[in-house]
């Protein structure tokens, strides 16, 4: 069978999709991955896991720019016409709506994968309107709709955008367990926090910023990581911090792997999310997590067994549960952290995800 896939990254398949596309290419299936423009090396990566590569040259990934999102529909309609695919598999919100409309009108059965519902849901304005508007129109002929969280599944199926018959809500893009490892737990002569994700407001770093300047000012023991690039308003901020010697500032990392090995628990205060990534890896490598009540991340954490759940966007519920999590003993903190890579083995491993996700595809 030949497979279309529409992305919007190159890194969207590569770090969450790579075991799925391996898994289609090992079962005998022709994959042909529609991009935007990147570089070859980036293009070989993709071609190893068994597919063929094309590029969109229209796509912006962010832009609004009504005129060029008709020239990526238009686009998707000619290669979708060229290549015949006999399904055809989105990821993200321009390649959901504008793929999914593609595949309505070339009669081809679509999968979409709403990966998080972004800030757009978070505030009631005419850009929500016109979002849910669109999803509506394009995804309603969708023969699954994938969500990473029960949460966004309800939001959209509540707000009358898709059937809930047509959703399928997966643990997220699932975690490699084989290539996140158990790690041994620091010893304890400091407690080390690490932070990955982009350093901007809805990450949750003005709470996270307030509460490691208390917590500094009253543990003389205490480490901060910041794994990530930072927003452009946040520049001042992270350079104040770091010079200050309250935050270890390490900026992108292609592999986080031996900065969360060092670390005795992992803390993303995020405001909205799919399913994070970062929680389930650091879970899977034995830290205790530190994150908000919010879907897409509360699934990841045990509430007292395999880390907190903090009050989303309250700085000081935040600066208490990290408090509370410092003045454990460190047994438990240790045990927490094997608690959460069992929750990571029952709950979200990847080869859980990709079966699950072949099951409704295939």
């Amino acid at each position: 069978m030949k497979i279309l896939i529409l992305a919007n990254h190159y890194n969207t398949l590569r770090i969450f999709r790579r075991e799925l596309l391996q898994k289609l290419s090992g079962l005998g299936h022709e994959l042909v991955v529609s991009l935007p423009k990147t570089d070859e090396e980036n293009i070989s990566i993709i071609e190893s896991y068994g597919c063929r590569v094309v590029i969109e040259p229209e796509m912006e990934r962010r832009g609004n720019n009504p005129i060029k999102d008709i020239a990526l529909l238009r686009n998707y309609i000619k290669l979708i016409k060229k290549e015949k695919p006999e399904k055809i598999i989105t990821y993200t919100i321009k390649c959901n709506i504008y793929g999914a409309e593609a595949a309505k009108l070339c009669n081809v059965p679509c999968y979409c994968n709403v990966t998080g519902l972004g800030s757009t849901f978070q505030v009631e304005n005419f850009t929500k309107k016109m979002v849910s508007m669109m999803y509506k129109f394009s995804m309603n002929k969708a023969k699954r709709i994938f969500f990473e969280n029960i949460g966004n599944r309800n939001t959209l199926v509540d707000s009358g955008i898709v059937r809930k018959s047509q959703t399928v809500v997966l643990p997220g893009a699932g975690v490699n367990l084989d290539e996140f490892k158990p790690s041994d737990y620091p010893n304890e002569d400091e407690i080390r926090f690490i932070f990955v994700g982009r350093i901007m407001a809805e990450k949750g770093v003005d709470e996270l910023f307030y509460a490691i300047k208390k917590l500094k000012a009253e543990y003389d023991n205490l480490q901060f990581d910041f794994i990530g690039w930072y927003e452009d308003n946040y520049e001042d901020t992270v350079k104040a911090f770091q010079e200050n010697g309250l935050i270890n500032f390490y900026g992108f990392q292609p592999d986080v792997k031996p900065f969360v090995e060092r670390a005795h628990c992992v803390v993303l205060p995020s405001w909205h999310e799919g399913m994070s990534n970062t929680l389930l890896e650091g879970a899977a490598m034995c830290k205790p997590i530190i994150t908000s009540n919010i879907h897409g991340c509360l699934e990841a954490v045990e509430d007292g067994k395999t880390g907190f759940l903090a009050e989303v966007k309250n700085k000081e519920s935040l600066y208490e549960i990290m408090k509370k999590f410092i003045q454990l003993p460190y047994e438990i903190r240790k045990q927490m952290g094997i608690n959460g890579r069992q929750r990571m083995e029952k709950l979200f491993d990847k080869n859980i995800v990709v079966e699950k996700t072949l099951e409704n595809i295939l």
